[in-house]
């Protein structure tokens, strides 16, 4: 064999050779040794789940306006509620009242939760107007449906069936703005694709517009006279 042709098999060899054993050695090495994290089959941190969550869905500025106002909005149904107790309220007023209570206190969690965990403004459960900033310069807005400070006081000083019919008449004006708020979100192009959004809006839109009818009916019994049932 050529002595030229002998050295290039040879380095030919050697290649082969070399790349086989890094090969080989590549596949062979230890894996590093694990941080301390946690188990791949795990549950996701609320943080964790969000910036997942958002590289699906990706939420909008629409999104975190409509959590951030319907916390005050969920507020003030919460405050005229508790006033039952001590107002004259029916029984059958008092049982709306308490699940009002409970069902927006659990929803005001999901809502605060749900901005927390994506690292937004997070407001207190306090009802009153919604401070935003337009044009450097920063402004009230009072939600739809949300009862005036002339309206409160009406209603702190009524009593017994007084009470129960300013409850549920503005009660039912509170619940039809926070429909009107979730119809407005929908309305809003790229808005509620985000899975706790969507759902939360959904359920808002459904139990409230039940509860207005259900709260119809008990104000024309109220009016005719009839036992709330």
């Amino acid at each position: 064999m050529p002595l030229t042709h002998a050295r290039g098999l040879a380095a030919a060899l050697l290649a082969a050779a070399t790349s086989a054993c890094g090969g080989t050695m590549q596949a062979a090495s230890p894996a590093p040794a694990p941080q301390a994290t946690a188990p791949a089959n795990a549950p996701l941190t609320g943080a964790e789940k969000a910036r997942a969550d958002s590289l699906r869905y990706p939420y909008t500025a629409g999104d975190v306006h409509f959590m951030s106002a319907m916390i005050g909005h969920h507020a003030q149904a919460i405050v005229m509620s508790n006033m039952a107790p001590s107002h004259g309220a029916s029984a059958a007023v008092q049982r709306l009242a308490d699940r009002i209570i409970n069902a927006q206190t659990d929803e005001i969690n999901i809502m605060q939760t749900w901005l927390r965990d994506r690292r937004q403004p997070v407001p207190e459960a306090k009802p009153g107007p919604m401070k935003m900033t337009m044009g450097g310069m920063e402004h009230e807005m009072l939600m739809p449906g949300m009862l005036t400070d002339a309206q409160m006081k009406q209603l702190d000083q009524a009593r017994d069936k007084e009470f129960d019919r300013l409850f549920l008449t503005f009660m039912i004006q509170h619940h039809r703005g926070a429909v009107s708020m979730v119809n407005d979100l929908f309305g809003t192009s790229g808005s509620a694709q985000d899975d706790t959004v969507f759902k939360f809006a959904n359920d808002v839109q459904v139990d409230q517009t039940t509860e207005i009818a259900r709260m119809e009916r008990m104000l024309a019994a109220l009016t005719l006279g009839i036992n709330l049932p």
